[in-house]
């Protein structure tokens, strides 16, 4: 061949190549500039709550909970004046704000100044926790003898100064009985501070929706009345499809990349809007599978019964929280101000408690029923596909994915290991809240269960 032939040929391979590189490249960069969202708006939100709504050092949040994947190269920038958190990576920013009532919000298609004009509807308190009787209060009774206490604070060790059950506990505390009998934090934290709920949030909907449902403004079996399903098979899902996850909605559950739950929690202003706007996959009430779309539809679809914001508002605040004693806790909206029913309560471990003893005492709290007598044996009942798994936003152990607690156990189930399990026939609840990432370090949980369970006398 002659030498211009060959070098004929070597420029057409390198221009071969260069287009190869060059479509590599954009898609990578594609692909990049799609999580940039995502990578940028994770930390915002996550810092933006941490520091001022559980009052949190930003040093201590970044080092546990935001180191990982490209998560922790994000820069983060608190501001104390104004109540916000920008994070930035690579050409990516994402900007949170903190507002009194509401939480912290990601700024997506919303203006800050927007928001920051809505106000939340002041809420008076009728009674001091200080000076009120668990479990209204914080004046705890003693612990009795119905338990091995001694036990029950060397497994509390165990969890969090040793990480003995893996993890990483961030408190814990056990109600044996309606009394608290361990309850104990890692040095950072103490019975004030706020812990994101993530997924049990989706537990505390279940709550709400009960007491509309007592109200008479919801039923179980009407059909959702979103305008946009109404020429579709989409007409027939139904207020208890939505609390049993079978809706039939098109989506994906993934957090470890882009997907329709992370798109909705860091690329979106309205989560409902997002979620009820996905084609159906199956029929209403026929299969089974995890979706926080489907609760935050549920959440829209309460606000939008309710019919005006401030009654909205007060409903998880008057009608729920303060009646139980959870008067610490925080229900964060989305960019529209629908609360998050899916994901973003934050309330403290005696609040947790609080809740899981509301559904162990079948609803009532100090002689009121909260929601409609029946309303646990409902929210218990297996969900038709969900093999005994799952219940209207609760887990069920009815299948025994925890061998070592008995089958009436019920639970309330968070993304990074948060958890309330109730145990009716041990009069127990035990609740735990840390960061224990699946699949790194998950939790021991059967293993502290059933620890937990030997204590009780």
């Amino acid at each position: 061949m002659k030498a211009s032939s060959r070098k004929a040929v070597f420029r057409r391979i390198l221009r071969v190549v260069l287009l190869v590189l060059l479509v590599v490249l954009g898609y990578g960069a594609y692909y990049i500039n799609s999580l940039l969202p995502i990578i940028t708006g994770y930390p915002a939100k996550y810092l933006c709550s941490a520091v001022f709504v559980s009052g949190r050092e930003q040093a201590e949040v970044e080092a546990m909970d935001l180191h990982f994947s490209f998560i922790q190269y994000a820069k983060n920038k608190v501001d104390l004046k104004d109540s916000s958190v920008t994070s930035s990576f690579l050409w990516g920013k994402s900007k949170a704000i903190y507002r009194k009532g509401f939480g912290a919000t990601l700024l997506r298609g919303v203006g800050e100044e927007e928001l920051r004009k809505v106000k939340f509807p002041e809420i008076k308190l009728n009674y001091n926790p200080d000076t009120t009787h668990w479990p209204l209060g914080n004046i705890l009774p003693p612990k009795g003898s119905a338990t091995d206490t001694v036990q029950l604070e060397r497994i509390a060790e165990k969890l969090l100064d040793e990480d003995g059950y893996r993890g990483h506990a961030f408190g814990f505390m056990v109600v044996h009985k309606g009394v608290p009998v361990v309850e104990a934090y890692q040095p950072q934290f103490n019975e004030k501070t706020r812990f994101l709920s993530w997924s049990m949030a989706k537990s505390v909907t279940n709550a709400l929706a009960g007491i509309l449902i007592k109200d008479g403004k919801l039923s179980l079996e009407q059909p959702a009345a979103i305008p946009e399903w109404q020429n579709d098979e989409r007409k027939k899902i139904t207020i208890n499809d939505l609390l049993q996850m079978q809706s039939g909605l098109n989506w994906n559950e993934e957090y470890g990349n882009r997907s329709d739950v992370t798109t909705m929690l860091y690329c979106e202003s309205d989560f409902a809007r997002f979620a009820y706007t996905k084609l159906p996959k199956y029929s209403a009430g026929s299969h089974w599978y995890y979706s926080s779309g489907s609760v935050n539809v549920l959440n829209y679809l309460m606000r939008k019964t309710i019919g005006n914001d401030d009654e909205y508002y007060r409903l998880s605040q008057e009608r729920l929280f303060n009646k139980i004693g959870m008067v610490n806790a925080v229900f964060e909206t989305d960019g529209s101000g629908s609360q998050v029913g899916s994901s973003y309560v934050y309330a403290t471990v005696r609040d947790y408690a609080r809740f899981g003893l509301l559904y162990l005492n079948e609803g009532k709290i100090n002689g009121e029923q909260i929601f409609p007598e029946g309303w646990v044996k409902y929210t218990t009942t297996p969900a038709s596909d969900s093999k005994g798994e799952y219940g209207a936003l609760f887990w069920l152990n009815q299948a025994k994915e925890f061998p070592s607690a008995p089958a009436d156990m019920y639970s309330c189930n968070g993304h990074d290991g948060q958890q309330i399990f109730v145990i009716p026939s041990k009069e127990l609840v035990v609740v735990l809240v840390g960061y224990s990432p699946k699949p790194d370090h998950v939790m021991k949980f059967n293993e502290l269960l059933g620890d937990v369970l030997k204590t009780i006398q």
